[in-house]
């Protein structure tokens, strides 16, 4: 995806002069209801810490994990804390200590030992396009659970907030500043309704069985090359046919992404 393309969306036109209708149906806009509230957005990044620390940093090999990594937006925690449950079900039965001035943002409001972020944006997204709010893709956090939801921004007046549940009574989850607490990724409305979910036996459709047994084929080929220790097996490492884009015969499918290029939120 190019720097200028949105998921789920046409790129405007950069051909000839600016449009304004074109910037009008991919304008996603994060209105402010307080300025200098201390929680920024900022596009997903693809690195993790966790995938750092894989051996060879192998993680990175994975694309659907890299291109999850990047597929939407962060909002950063506004304050250093640490939260913990005892079990009980009252709003009272969740603990948050501050690192210093408390944040009336970051509460107990449901009780059952969720932690409730309140978000200082309204957001607005072209016609027919949600927001998927849910916690930062492929972060892991020991204790604690991010909760997910789908809001209709399109048209919506209401903030929504971001929520994570504590899964550990009596265990001390930790937020420091400034940390992803929310990803917010666009998702066209009605899409999943529309699909017509169907299923069959691979055999009755020739062209994906040949192409998936070609792929199965030189699959086995290779770890077998790794298992015998053959050189230019061992040079290679991993196959990267789904990395580059290509299919079973080695052609380049057209529009494939390795990486993703979403704008960071301008002041407007």
């Amino acid at each position: 995806m190019t720097p200028d393309a949105q998921p789920g969306l046409p790129p405007p036109d950069r051909s000839g002069p600016a449009n304004h209708a074109d910037e009008q149906s991919t304008a996603f806009t994060a209105y402010e209801i307080h300025p200098d509230s201390g929680m920024p957005i900022v596009a997903a990044p693809r690195q993790r810490d966790w995938m750092e620390q894989t051996g060879g940093r192998g993680a990175y090999r994975c694309l659907p994990l890299l291109i999850a990594n990047q597929a939407g937006w962060f909002v950063l925690c506004p304050a250093g804390l640490r939260a913990r449950w005892d079990g009980r079900p009252w709003l009272d039965a969740v603990h948050i200590e501050f690192d210093g001035t408390p944040d009336s943002r970051v509460t107990s409001h449901f009780g059952d030992g969720i932690i409730t972020f309140s978000l200082p944006y309204l957001f607005r997204t072209p016609p027919g396009v949600n927001l998927w709010v849910k916690g930062p893709s492929n972060m892991v956090k020991d204790g604690v659970q991010p909760l997910e939801g789908l809001v209709e921004s399109d048209w919506c007046p209401a903030t929504f907030t971001m929520n994570w549940k504590l899964t550990r009574p009596n265990h001390w989850v930790r937020f420091d500043r400034s940390e992803p607490i929310c990803m917010i990724v666009p998702a066209q409305r009605g899409l999943a309704e529309n699909l017509v979910p169907v299923r069959q036996p691979l055999r009755e459709n020739t062209a994906i069985l040949d192409a998936y047994t070609r792929w199965s084929a030189g699959r086995h080929q290779f770890l077998a090359s790794l298992r015998n220790h053959e050189p230019a097996a061992v040079a290679r490492s991993w196959q990267k046919d789904y990395f580059r884009g290509l299919d079973s015969q080695g052609r380049r499918v057209p529009g494939h992404e390795n990486r993703l290029g979403l704008r960071e939120f301008r002041q407007g």
